[in-house]
């Protein structure tokens, strides 16, 4: 008994001397030298919200472009694989956890059975036959029956078990980020698709409205033709100019059932035709523009939260991987039944087994692998860091050109309306002075043809600043947050 109370009093010490002999080093954000303000081609940030904050349902005002962005979170491929992904790091997070509990596993029932020959060469134990001779053929030498309860359990020493879970911890919450990440692609990316439909419907007017001038100015040329005042090459460039602006209309009806399809496609819906719902015009609040500080990128950004903890997870592997070249202590034990003849095996307490163990252990050559794993972990680190380093680079880019394009779009827009208006004045006063015969049939139709150039443009610029609205959106990390 006194033995058996040195002994624990002797493991107590060793696990008392080693409880704080936690390897490797903490965590710490690396410096990512942010600028104060994004470069902005204007006086830079207003005091208004963060736009990262406003939920998406506030930001996108068209129910049609809602239910689209609802199907799509709800029912697309990449957005269910990501849940699916966060599901099971929740689960490797969980087993990790349970690396500080011992092992236990039983023997239900265990028989074996040995035979041997007269030939077979062993030691002075393995000669033991039945009888004084031994036998040409094969007789047993032995026999045992046994059940057993088996216990290990790996005491912690050098922090191995706790980088796991940090390890474990880490990969969860990057997979979370991750979908996050999806979810603010996918949100983008809908309403982008979207944005060109409506842009698509548009320009589809725009063609037919042009037609139907084109037709008017058809028929006026085709009376000046038949009194004789022009010749035939009028009526022919004409039709040529009203040609150019039908030919317009398949193509776009063309354009728009792909993207239909692209657009249902994201919500995870078989190709159909989109419901649509508000104008080019009135679809973003832009009173809710608003930057705030590359500080808030970082902590917004679901792909840099991402990156961070992927550099998190590759600190946690070198902890392990240099808790692995030292001494490892694992404790263990066996209680059960043994017996060697089978009417004997639940003999009580005859055939009693138990046994107690506890190992310290240290790996000495591994031709150098443990070296070398611990090295390129380190090595991994330094990679995962690079990558974090090169996210937040390009997501402060992404804000600044976002907020660029968005400005230089404005000014765009101006301009393209001020065109349409001059080109529709040319188109009227063209018409009537040719009427008057102070203007030839070239001035109209080059009148028609500027003025369907204009609209066409002024359309697109109206998309693009829609685009550069939901880039912005997207760049400065909004999109998955639920709440402000």
């Amino acid at each position: 008994m006194k033995n058996i109370n040195r002994h624990i009093c002797l493991l107590a010490a060793i696990l008392l001397l080693f409880s704080a002999c936690k390897v490797g080093q903490r965590y710490q954000a690396p410096n990512y030298n942010l600028p104060d303000n994004y470069r902005l081609d204007s006086n830079g940030t207003d005091t208004l919200e963060n736009l990262a904050y406003v939920n998406w349902r506030e930001f996108f005002t068209d129910s049609s472009l809602v239910k689209l962005i609802d199907a799509g979170l709800s029912n697309n491929y990449d957005m269910r694989t990501a849940i699916l992904n966060i599901q099971i790091a929740n689960r490797q997070l969980n087993q990790s956890k349970a690396g500080y509990l011992p092992e236990l596993d039983a023997t239900i029932a265990g028989i074996g059975q040995e035979w041997r020959s007269k030939n077979y060469y062993g030691g002075p134990a393995s000669k033991i036959y039945e009888g004084k001779d031994a036998k040409n053929n094969l007789f047993k030498t032995q026999s045992q029956y046994l059940t057993t309860l088996n216990l290990s359990w790996e005491i912690d020493i050098w922090g191995k078990i706790s980088s796991q879970k940090e390890e474990a911890l880490a990969n969860y919450l990057g997979t979370a980020e991750a979908k996050n990440a999806i979810q603010t692609s996918l949100i983008a990316n809908i309403a982008t698709g979207y944005f060109n439909l409506l842009k698509l419907d548009a320009q589809i007017e725009v063609a037919l409205r042009n037609v139907q001038l084109n037709d008017s100015t058809l028929r006026m040329i085709q009376l000046q033709f038949d009194a004789g005042e022009i010749t035939s090459l009028a009526i022919q460039q004409t039709q040529s100019q009203r040609l150019l602006a039908a030919s317009l209309v398949p193509q776009l009806e063309q354009e728009i059932q792909i993207q239909e399809n692209a657009l249902l496609e994201l919500t995870g819906s078989m190709p159909d035709k989109i419901e649509r719902g508000k104008s080019l015009k009135y679809l973003i609040d832009e009173s809710k523009i608003s930057l705030g500080s590359p500080l808030n990128l970082i902590r917004n950004r679901p792909d840099i939260r991402e990156a961070e903890f992927d550099l998190i997870a590759a600190n946690a592997q070198i902890n392990i991987k240099q808790s692995l070249r030292y001494p490892s202590l694992t404790l263990g034990g066996t209680l059960g039944v043994n017996s060697m003849l089978p009417e004997n095996w639940f003999n009580i307490p005859g055939s009693l087994l138990g046994s107690a163990l506890g190992n310290l252990t240290m790996p000495i050559f591994k031709n150098k692998k443990l070296k070398t794993d611990y090295e390129v972990a380190k090595l991994e680190s330094e990679k995962a860091e690079i990558a974090l380093q090169k996210t937040v680079l390009r997501s402060v880019n992404e804000v600044s050109n976002s907020f660029t394009s968005l400005s230089k779009l404005k000014e765009q827009l101006v301009l393209a309306e001020a065109r349409v208006d001059n080109s529709h004045l040319a188109v009227k006063n063209a018409s009537l002075l040719f009427k008057s015969g102070y203007a030839t049939y070239l001035e109209v139709i080059t009148a028609q043809s500027n003025a369907l150039t204009s609209e066409l443009n002024l359309v697109s610029i109206k998309q693009s600043q829609l685009d550069s609205f939901v880039e912005l959106y997207k760049s400065l990390g909004g999109g998955w947050s639920a709440t402000k």
